[in-house]
Parts: structure tokens; sequence; C-alpha cells
């Protein structure tokens, strides 16, 4: 065994402790389908967000892990649920009221409201396969209606009109005695309107593998379950499709935690293993609520991708995944300049550590070097207390900082200066607010405007650090105090960066007339 499968089985990063247990499915016998099986659900009700991305994230690092372990070979379909009623509509979309004439129709038949594909769920399945090929997901992409109207389902359905009793059986358990009296495993679509109809069922023939039903004007009709004639409610599809392509692998929300039982008694109902499953935790707006595909709230894909990197994204989904995360624009710079400190880290750990380190994961193995010599925090302070209004002012600090910087040698920095003056102007410049030192403050700025004006030492963070720490040592207690107000007075903000490397990216003579400013009263 290699160093690296040695140091994997012993990880305890969450997808090698995850991909073990997916490998211990197959500990006497290899898998007979001959591959192991990941699959990612999709609800295409609305525009996929951020939260759906983070699913594919995750379930792709849980892969590569698996990948580590074993020669196993590995599959990744990414499901969308497409055939599903739309039974409202979506509140961040156009053309509503052509939308409304389409309730409970397959989203696949709903017509696309932007007016760019055959239907509204062709339209957000093109958007998620775009998302999920931006960032080089390695997947397959299985659309529901063409899975049952196709007959890829047929088997299974036949084997639920046979098994129709043991598994509403389970169903009824989970259901309210109101709901009970109507509910069904299976919702026909009619054959004149083509709605997706919830009616009582009258009968379920298994020998012939039909179903009768009264539709809303009393019309009895019989229609095959086979041929994309009817589909399954929600929470069966889901064990359905388990059983009908042998899933090994599928994570959900927390909010899917309690149907898990359910999943797995209809999987297993059907004939098949149940699949191993994680739960992770909800994403946030900046108000605590749940982000939502119809609401709109949260961050989106594409605006994390104006302000940040893809893999300063990939970075916080593989965070703490079963936490709570608020998903607001103000993690967007702490996330970046996270990723880029594990990036250079890397290069000096050991095995077991890169093994447990983020990057592993987001680059499955193949981790490239850092080239973000400027943190982007430091490049929104810069942006500013400099006014700067374009990338070559910026670049301007940068060169005299780090000469030998170039957009070519250093493509993070070069990315991370256009970022950041996007994220300064969108959300920095707004909510600055400046405040006037206090009386101690303001002895302790003169201070160190004084000690900046008569040094003479190398422009380098760590010595101007010294500077400003021994400023502000005798003077607060605890001396955090002293760096708020830096802060606070100078940058508009209530916490920044390391004051030093500020000093030395921005420049002495500038830090000097920038506190001038301040103690004459200019920025408050």
């Amino acid at each position: 065994m290699s160093e690296l499968r040695e140091a994997a089985f012993q990880s305890k990063a969450w997808p090698f402790v995850e991909a073990r247990r997916v490998l211990k499915r197959y500990e006497k016998a290899p898998p007979e389908k001959g591959y192991v099986l990941f699959q990612t659900g999709y609800g295409p009700s609305g525009l996929p967000h951020i939260g759906t991305f983070g699913e594919v994230a995750r379930t792709t690092m849980i892969r590569r892990a698996f990948e580590e372990l074993s020669d196993i070979p590995t599959r990744l379909l990414c499901f969308s649920d497409d055939m599903d009623g739309m039974r409202k509509v979506p509140g961040n979309v156009p053309n509503q009221e052509m939308l409304n004439e389409h309730l409970q129709l397959p989203l696949s038949d709903v017509p696309d409201p932007f007016g760019t594909h055959e239907s509204f769920g062709a339209h957000n399945n093109a958007m998620l396969r775009r998302f999920l090929d931006t960032f080089g997901f390695e997947y397959e992409f299985i659309s529901a209606t063409e899975f049952y109207r196709s007959g890829q389902f047929d088997e299974v359905l036949l084997r639920a009109a046979e098994r129709y009793d043991d598994l509403m059986k389970i169903m009824l358990q989970s259901l309210r005695d109101e709901r009970q009296k109507t509910y069904s495993i299976f919702l026909p679509i009619h054959p004149e309107t083509g709605r997706v109809l919830y009616v009582p069922i009258k009968d379920v023939n298994a020998k012939d593998g039909t179903i009768t039903f009264d539709d809303e004007d009393g019309r009895e009709w019989t229609l095959p379950v086979t041929g994309g004639n009817v589909k399954l409610q929600w929470k069966p599809d889901f064990g359905g499709r388990w059983a009908a392509l042998g899933v090994d692998f599928e994570m959900y929300g927390k909010d899917h935690s309690t149907n898990t039982p359910i999943y797995d008694g209809i999987c297993r109902t059907l004939g098949a293993r149940a699949p191993e499953h994680f739960t992770y935790e909800l994403f946030l707006d900046e108000n605590g609520q749940k982000i939502s595909k119809s609401k709109g709230n949260g961050v989106s894909i594409d605006e994390w991708l104006t302000y940040a990197s893809s893999e300063s994204l990939s970075y916080f989904m593989y965070l703490k995944p079963q936490t709570a995360k608020r998903m607001h624009f103000d993690v967007i710079p702490k996330a970046v300049d996270e990723y880029h400190q594990q990036l250079r880290a890397f290069a000096g750990q050991d095995v077991k550590a890169r093994l447990n380190n983020p990057v592993w994961h987001i680059h499955g193995g193949d981790v490239p070097e850092s080239t973000l010599i400027v943190p982007f925090a430091m490049l929104l302070n810069l942006a500013s207390v400099s006014g700067a209004e374009s990338e070559e002012q910026l670049w301007g600090f940068i060169r005299r900082y780090a000469p030998e910087a170039s957009a070519d040698s250093h493509p993070d920095l070069a990315a991370a200066v256009g970022y950041a003056l996007r994220y300064y102007e969108d959300f920095v410049r707004p909510t600055r607010a400046f405040r006037a030192p206090s009386e101690a403050e303001r002895a302790a700025l003169e201070e160190l405007r004084d000690q900046l004006t008569a040094y003479d030492g190398p422009v380098e963070d760590e010595a101007l650090q010294s500077v400003v720490y021994a400023v502000g040592r005798d003077r607060f207690d605890p001396l955090r105090g002293w760096f708020t107000a830096l802060y606070e007075v100078l940058l508009g903000a209530s916490q920044g960066p390391r004051f030093g490397g500020f000093i030395a990216l921005y420049g002495v003579d500038e830090t000097v007339a920038l506190i001038d400013r301040a103690l004459a009263g200019d920025l408050a």
C-alpha cells in the first residue's frame, strides 16, 4: 500500500470519513454493476442556487477521496426531477402571468419564461449544467422526464405496482389522517391536460401494470404505470431512483433528514440496498433564512464568481458541512484569503497534513501554487484609502511593494485586483463609516505619525508592524483596541489587515498623510 493510500485510510478529513463508509459496502466483493455510483439530486422548480452547487462539490470531494482509497471505478450522476409538477411560480423569473397558466404541468412541459429553451425545466437544467461545467465537475446528467418516458424506470415502476401495499404502508405512517385518505405513491399525468394529478387511486392492477383513478371532473381513467404516464410522489421517487440506478451514496440537506428512514424503506421494499447518505446543514441568507431557489435569496453562483474565484467558493463549501452557514457577500473576502493561506501551507506539509488540507480535496490532490502575494482584504483596504477606480492604480502600489509582480507571473493576484475593485465598489464604498479618534487614540495616532515620519528602516511588513505594535503596547489594554481604532479611524471599517503590511503596501509617506487627514477631521 502506498504512503498516500495508507494516510488516506487514517485521515480524519470528512470526505475520507465518508468515502471509507462507502468502501465498506464492498469489503466482501466489488459491485456487480462494475462501479460505485454517487448521485446528487436537483429540483428545477427555480433557478439553481449555490446550495445545489455545494451538493455536487461536496459529493465530488467524497468521490475523489474514495478514488484515493480504492481502484473500483466510480460514476457521478446529477439527477434533475424535471417531471415534477410546477406547484407555484418562482418569484425571481419573468412572465409570471404566463407561468400561472401552466401550474401542475411537469416542469419539462412548462414554457420557458426566458424564451431560450424548449421548457422551463430545460432552461434550469441548462443553467445547472453551465454552472457545474464552469467548475470542471466530472458528472453525467439525467433528466427525470427522459428517465420516465424512455422506459428506464419501467422495471421499478412495475415492481412498485406489485408491492404497492407495502410501499403505501411505509408512506401512510408518515402522513396525517386527512392526507392518508387521498394519498397514493403514484401521480398520474392527465392524458388530455398533461398536468400532474394529486388524486386518489381507485385501483392498482399489478398484473396489468396499470392504475385507475377519477380526474378532477369525475371522469375515470386507466393508465399504465410505465412509459411516463405516471410519476412517483417525491419521497417514493427518491427511494425509487436509488433502486433503479443502484445508487451507493447521496447527500442531502438537513430538511430531508427526517425522511431518511422513508427513502431507505422504499428502496429496500423495491428490492435494492439503500445507499450511504450524508446530511449537511443548510445555507442561510443575511437574515438567517434558508436560501431558496424560488426566492433567489442568498448569494448566487454567478454573484460569487463576480467577486472571487471558483476555488474560493469550493473552499467555503468544504468547511464544516454539518454546521449552518450564512451565505452572504461578507463571507467572500475571508474565504478568498483563507483558501490562499491553505495553498501556501500545502507545499510544506507532510502527506498526512496534506490530506487534511481543504485544498487537496478542492483540487483532487493536484494542488497549484498560490500567486496571491497581497491578501484580498488588503486589496480592499488599499482601494478604500487610495480611492482607486482602476486596476492600474492598484498595480501602482503593488509594483512598489513587490517590483517582481506582474499579471503574467502572478495570475491569482491579477484576478484578485479585478475582483477587489468590483467588491469595493459594490459593498465597501457604500458602507464605509469613518469616525473621529478619542483623545487617547489621537495621541497614539500622533505618535505613530511621528514614528513613521522619522522611520528609515526596511519597508517590510514585520518591521513596520513592530512600530505599530510598540506605539499601542503601552497605551491600550487590551491591545486589540489600538488596532480597532486604526481600522475605524483610518480605514472606515470595523476590521482590517495586519497594519504593518498595509503600510508597506500603501507606502510610509502615504500612511503619514492618511493619519494627518484623519487627525484634521477630513475622513470622518
